[in-house]
């Protein structure tokens, strides 16, 4: 098979990027080591995606959001950052009581993100395709697996997750950061209502996040070392739900578990390079954040996005899409957009679940001076609410 971009990865962000390349008239290979099946109905992980006003017009601008129900996309209009419980909280709010974003489920975006590359004659899906050599051949990339795979492109793009096989076949490293910690993600009922508010809680030992769906319910993410997570979720139901209560001492009222609990482990991934010889990284191959900051898709979007602009600009012009140069631009682009907020979520995750009194004082210093800081929480508000397309 000849295209022109093979496309390593079936996952949002890998897709998105099949879509925009085929809206601009490139054939576009995915190779995905899961079934298609698979693929056309994932299933349910618990995660929430908290999608920035950019990331939402850059899924509108690929047909991806109108496939999301409406009644599955819940607005979020601010946040309350908190530091253990005496403290009074951080309000972020958006500017013209507007939105902040929108909470959107990970497996609703997967499934819809599917569905438009489906569609379109110059994407051909590849299922079952585990990709195991790669090489470079003449003026392309050739991919070799099993079952005869064969795959002949101007351009690889490995979009394999932060854990990625790709990016090792490539022979780029990673910065892989792992805090210790594991996340517990579930939906829950709840009797007090969430006004559409997210809430951080930093609380000493724990980390909870609220995501607000709809009212009275919620996403509740709680951070957590690995054998107390895993201790959690094997409590019953009803048991589960009261140590959820008073770990948000009550302010939420009565709750009540929806669903299964799921356990992720809590690691960042920053690739040491974003380019190889005709080859590039997208989505968490390139950048795997740590949630705190709910950034992780939003810049895997946000790398979708960049690399399309550069590779149409490049072929409209003229040059070669796999040419040094036309990588490098785009590495140059996506390490500036990540690489401070990479290395500040770094740090914000240390030093807040970090239990020492030193570490105590420090973020509660840090927290005050933030709120009564109103330029701060406009710049953080103004970041999430800029869109994709600025005047």
């Amino acid at each position: 098979m000849g295209v022109d971009v093979a496309v390593v990865g079936g996952g949002p962000a890998g897709l998105c990027l099949a879509v925009a390349l085929a809206d601009a008239g490139f054939e576009v290979a995915v190779l995905e080591r899961q079934s298609r099946a698979a693929l056309a109905e994932p299933a349910d992980d618990g995660r929430e995606i908290a999608l920035t006003r950019a990331s939402r017009e850059r899924l509108q601008q690929l047909g991806v959001w109108d496939r999301i129900d409406p009644a599955a996309i819940h607005p979020l209009r601010a946040a309350r950052v908190m530091d253990g419980r005496g403290m009074r909280p951080m309000e972020i709010a958006a500017p013209d009581q507007g939105l902040l974003g929108h909470m959107v489920g990970n497996a609703l975006i997967r499934r819809a993100a599917f569905e438009e590359a489906s569609r379109r004659p110059a994407v051909r899906l590849l299922d079952h395709a585990d990709v195991q050599d790669i090489a470079i051949e003449g003026d392309g990339v050739r991919l070799r697996g099993a079952d005869d795979l064969r795959v002949h492109a101007r351009l690889a793009v490995a979009a394999d997750s932060r854990f990625s096989a790709m990016r090792r076949l490539l022979g780029i490293g990673a910065r892989m950061r792992d805090f210790g910690r594991s996340m517990l993600v579930c939906r829950m009922a709840h009797q007090q209502p969430h006004r559409q508010t997210a809430w951080e809680w930093f609380g000493y030992g724990q980390t909870l996040a609220l995501l607000p769906l709809a009212e009275g319910q919620s996403s509740v993410v709680l951070t957590l070392p690995h054998h107390a997570a895993e201790a959690l979720r094997e409590l019953p139901p009803a048991e589960f739900a009261a140590a959820i209560e008073a770990r948000f001492d009550h302010r939420l009222g009565v709750m009540r578990l929806l669903g299964d609990r799921t356990v992720y482990p809590l690691v960042g991934t920053y690739a040491q390079r974003f380019v190889a010889p005709r080859c590039a990284l997208v989505g968490d191959a390139a950048v795997g954040m740590h949630p705190v900051t709910a950034h992780g898709f939003n810049f895997g979007l946000q790398s979708a996005a960049s690399l399309a602009a550069r590779l149409q600009s490049a072929r409209a012009s003229g040059r070669d899409i796999g040419s040094t140069a036309v990588l490098s631009a785009y590495e140059r682009t996506h390490r500036r957009d990540t690489a401070p907020l990479y290395l500040a979520t770094g740090l914000i995750a240390s030093l807040y679940t970090d239990d020492r009194p030193p570490a105590r004082l420090l973020r509660g210093a840090l927290l005050g001076a933030a709120r009564r800081l109103p330029p701060f929480r406009q710049r953080v508000a103004a970041h999430l609410t800029r869109s994709a397309h600025p005047a």
